[in-house]
């Protein structure tokens, strides 16, 4: 008798002791690149999806409702396949059952998985998609994080206008997915703000490898300047095939993908010397957070847990984690349309920069130019000179 009834009070026990300290789950889904040919940059939004849900949860939680909620993060492989992801999203909301969604990787896989979060009327908050088309349909449950493609060489054309000798020529050359293709529109009216003549302006499929024909037509026409928009992979495999080639414009390149990266570097080596890009993020301390300290901490956190640097892709996820927590908070409850007024009204500092979105649902960030200097990634302009360009560019038979 007398141990069934301290089995029992044990058992009481046990069965009390949740409701005293419940903590209840916020999941977020999301279907990125693991595999694949986007896998490289997947990875920066797997890590840093994960790496946010746990400082959260360390710093606390959230607390809606009298409630304290920890985070969790339900993260599928699209294979780097459009019309996968698509169904991903379809999985995870109605038999995984998430409570909100977090984006992939791409514009074009941005736009198609919105879709589902409108269809079914769940926030999908996503720093991997940066085309205007994602944001021109009148949706109301996406918001991206990223500075919009129209304008992602907009700091790069007003940085050129105070260099000398002066760039009046210039080589567009762009991909023809999604995101290239907004690039290029926006790119053309901002060289007609500048007084810049585009003397070619060429698209080419989306993972091409071989460029010999449009390094030819760069050798032939001598722009001053090229713009090159496209996957890190084919700008890799550009810079190779102009050096073989002997092929450069008279002063400048920039890309807008990869160079921001290690992996571009390494790939390179000495190669990737004078390169410039643009990046919507650096780790500067004066990006105050409230989860992570600064963007200092979290950059050297995330490289410490992976292994690797952060980039702009990384520290985008990472704001994407934070604005759900802001907005549920600031909500008082889950209910998806609630949540997902509250994500368009936040506004707060982060570790990625100001968050806060404009009415159709994207963010307003300057691109940072940065340049390769000594195997190492210089900022250089922001609207303002920070450090000083190695510029104009030698051509390649005389570095």
């Amino acid at each position: 008798m007398k141990r069934k009834l301290l089995a029992g009070l044990a058992l009481a026990a046990f069965a009390a002791a949740p409701a005293l300290a419940q903590t209840d789950t916020i999941t977020l889904g999301t279907a990125v690149q693991l595999s694949g040919k986007d896998a490289n940059t997947g990875r920066y939004y797997r890590d840093a999806y994960q790496l946010a849900v746990d400082r959260i949860n360390e710093k606390g939680g959230i607390t809606v409702g009298g409630k304290t909620y920890k985070f969790a993060v339900k993260i599928l492989d699209n294979q780097s396949d459009t019309n996968l992801g698509v169904q991903l999203y379809g999985q995870l909301i109605t038999r995984d059952k998430v409570t909100f969604l977090l984006g992939p990787y791409s514009s074009q896989d941005a736009i198609s998985d919105s879709a589902m979060s409108e269809k079914y009327e769940i926030p999908m908050v996503q720093g991997g998609g940066a085309s205007g088309q994602i944001f021109s349909r009148g949706y109301k449950y996406v918001f991206g994080t990223l500075p919009e493609a129209e304008n992602y060489f907009r700091s790069t054309l007003a940085m050129l206008a105070q260099l000398e000798p002066r760039v009046q020529t210039v080589a567009l050359i762009s991909a023809d997915d999604a995101f290239d293709v907004a690039l290029a529109k926006g790119t053309r009216e901002l060289l007609k703000t500048a007084g810049l003549r585009a003397v070619i302006d060429q698209q080419y499929a989306i993972k091409s490898s071989d460029f010999s024909s449009i390094l030819s037509l760069i050798k032939t026409t001598a722009p001053d300047a090229l713009l090159w928009g496209g996957l890190a992979s084919e700008a890799l495999d550009a810079i190779r095939q102009s050096k073989s080639l002997n092929v450069s414009p008279k002063y400048f390149s920039s890309f807008t993908v990869g160079v921001p990266t290690a992996d571009f570097r390494q790939a390179l080596g000495k190669d990737a010397e004078y390169a410039f890009g643009m990046t919507s993020w650096w780790p500067d301390a004066a990006l105050k957070d409230e989860w992570f300290g600064d963007a200092v901490q979290f950059n050297e956190l995330y490289k410490q847990k992976y292994g690797y640097d952060p980039d702009y892709h990384a520290a985008s996820a990472a704001a994407d984690v934070e604005v759900f927590a802001k907005a549920i908070a600031a909500a008082g409850t889950l209910d998806p349309k609630t949540v997902r007024d509250a994500i368009a009204r936040v506004d707060f500092g982060s570790l990625y920069g100001r968050i806060r979105f404009a009415a159709n649902g994207q963010i307003d960030l300057p691109q940072i130019v940065i340049q390769i200097q000594d195997g190492k990634v210089v900022p250089i302009f922001t609207d303002q000179f920070v450090n000083k360009p190695r510029y104009p560019i030698p051509p390649w038979d005389k570095r």
